[in-house]
């Protein structure tokens, strides 16, 4: 890293004689001419990490920076590794987010893939994740690159790899990929050719929807009343038109998160797990009156599917349901159906999975966080994580889906809704079979990475023997790694049960966030259900070991809560 001035001021200048793009030449000729050194520090204190979530980060020039200079970059290694691989004349397939600048950087990468020799195709426009990543199955393609920042502010932007078995990349082709990226001279020793690739038409898109019908059971009933948003993304026409497919109700749309809009005006955070986010929803919900059944949302780039259920008496009238809760009602469906094949979560999603499956004697796997390890598991059938993402259909899409999990859980409330149920009634049903698995989550935003790494440091140099009174049973450090797990920077505890307290068992695991400037602790207590009379004093007794445990797990982090 620079820290003479004058040193800085050069290596600014050297970055801004090759940058391809007139907003962020402007923009770091100005810091140049003003001789911000504090803010071309920050921007020139190295560069992004290309890793197993590709590149993400705040736009603007620089190389800590997400623009087209890296990008560039970015598509020539991998172009590079491609053909090392021995797959230097094959399809790469790109997609993109209606976000500030995405459709530059998927045309910066379908050049690059051009001009080193592969072929290139581009999505005909801004659209979800999943319809990129079906398209690298359906397409034979050697690999694929999908421009999105998901649900991260609207300051950033991102860049997600995929190869060819249409999963995203993990160790060691992250490292590889990385190497070759580090390996890229100038920039103007890249050919970007001005044409040469495909931009495909709708008859991709059209392959997708005729997929998605494939998740549903014919004749099942269809006539479920939906609320939906799409948080200013992208997911809007595709849902609606697998809605109108799949012959369900016009779902209601949010008009003022109905457009693509990449300043993501009425959200804090564009992510359905935002507190606020949801707001205009279910005032939507209310408005269209009791017959709404669900309300449903999408992340922006609609890989992540959010669900909310009825909830009289509170001031809102609806309750977002948790990732894991919707994952438990999805499993539950998928068994109905009689599926056969693998069921997978990860190590920070509830257990209540692994119950299902062992009830019906289906193969179960935990692997670590992220859909790269999800989608890789043998035999998958069905996987989730408690971060709102669910493949349904692994053999379409080799990742989560926001579209077809929204077309399953519709499915299924108008399955209960015929028989006079709700989703909630299900949900007290595994609570009774399964005991009730309540989760919660410990997430501290961070502006100094350093915080986290302190934090981490001091619960393995001082780890907690009890959390809310429970006696640590087992502490994991996931550096280590397991017989099933590679290693990864996490912590997990188990925690004893207490009959006193009316709590079968725990379990805490702490790790840093690998998209966001966060430190993330997950939280699950099971509480035994003797009768649909005990549930209510279960979720108090959960509630109040939740708390008890975040308050614990907080001090002991040194973290504010």
């Amino acid at each position: 890293m620079a820290t003479d001035p004058a040193e800085l001021i050069n290596r600014a200048k050297a970055w801004l004689a090759e940058d391809p793009d007139p907003e962020t030449r402007g923009e770091l000729a100005k810091l140049i001419e003003a001789e911000d050194t504090d803010e071309l520090a920050a921007r020139f204190a190295g560069t992004l990490q290309f890793g197993t979530a590709g590149l993400r980060g705040e736009l603007g020039a620089g190389p800590m920076r997400m623009n087209r200079s890296v990008v560039i970059r970015a598509a020539a290694g991998l172009a590079a590794y491609l053909k090392a691989q021995g797959e230097g004349s094959g399809l790469v397939v790109i997609g993109y987010d209606a976000r500030h600048k995405s459709a530059d950087f998927a045309r910066d990468t379908a050049a690059v893939m051009v001009g080193a020799g592969l072929r290139a195709a581009l999505l005909p426009r801004p659209l979800p994740t999943p319809v990129l990543a079906f398209a690298i199955r359906h397409l034979g393609a050697v690999a694929g690159v999908e421009v999105t920042a998901s649900h991260n502010p609207p300051r950033d932007n991102g860049y997600k790899v995929y190869l060819g078995d249409g999963s995203q990349i993990v160790p060691p082709a992250d490292a590889g990929i990385a190497a070759e990226i580090a390996a890229v001279g100038p920039l103007d020793g890249v050919p970007r050719p001005e044409a040469g690739w495909e931009t495909l038409d709708e008859t991709v898109l059209t392959a997708y929807l005729e997929r998605t019908d494939a998740v549903l059971t014919p004749g099942s009933p269809r006539d479920t009343r939906v609320v939906y948003t799409p948080m200013h993304g992208v997911g809007r026409d595709t849902l609606v038109a697998a809605f109108a497919r799949a012959g369900f109700p016009a779902p209601v749309v949010v008009a003022e998160q109905a457009e693509p809009d990449p300043d993501f005006p009425t959200v804090a955070f564009p992510n359905p797990e935002e507190p606020g986010a949801m707001d205009l929803a279910f005032a939507a919900a209310r408005a269209a009156g009791a017959d709404i059944d669900i309300v449903i949302a999408n992340d922006p780039d609609a890989d992540r599917c959010a669900v909310a259920v009825p909830a009289p008496g509170t001031p809102e009238g609806w309750r977002m349901l948790r990732g894991d809760e919707v994952g438990a009602l999805l499993a539950a469906h998928l068994v109905r159906k009689q599926a056969s094949g693998t069921f997978a979560t990860t190590i920070v999603s509830s257990q209540l999975l692994s119950r299902i499956a062992a009830a019906s004697a289906l193969p179960y796997e935990e692997t670590l966080t992220g859909f790269k390890w999800l989608a890789r598991v043998d035999g998958l059938r069905y996987a989730f994580e408690e971060a709102l993402g669910y493949c349904v259909d692994p053999e379409g899409v080799r990742d989560k889906d926001g579209i077809t999990a929204a077309l399953l859980i519709t499915e299924l409330a108008a399955e209960l809704k015929q028989d006079g149920r709700t989703l909630t009634d299900l949900l007290d049903d595994l609570a009774r079979e399964f005991g009730l698995h309540a989760t919660d989550q410990l997430s501290v935003r961070v502006e100094d990475l350093s915080l986290i790494a302190d934090a981490m440091r001091r619960l393995r140099e001082q780890p907690p023997t009890a959390l809310a009174g429970l006696a640590v049973s087992r502490a994991d450090d996931l550096t280590q790694g397991t017989e099933t797990l590679p290693p990864t920077d996490g912590l997990r505890y188990y925690l004893a049960g207490s009959p006193e307290a009316g709590i079968e068992s725990a379990r805490v695991v702490v790790r840093p966030s690998g998209t966001e400037p966060k430190l993330k602790c997950y939280l699950e207590v099971v509480v035994p259900v003797s009768s649909p009379e005990a549930l209510p004093e279960a979720r108090t007794t959960a509630t109040a070991a939740l708390a008890a445990i975040k308050r614990d797990v907080s001090a002991a982090a040194g973290i504010d809560a």
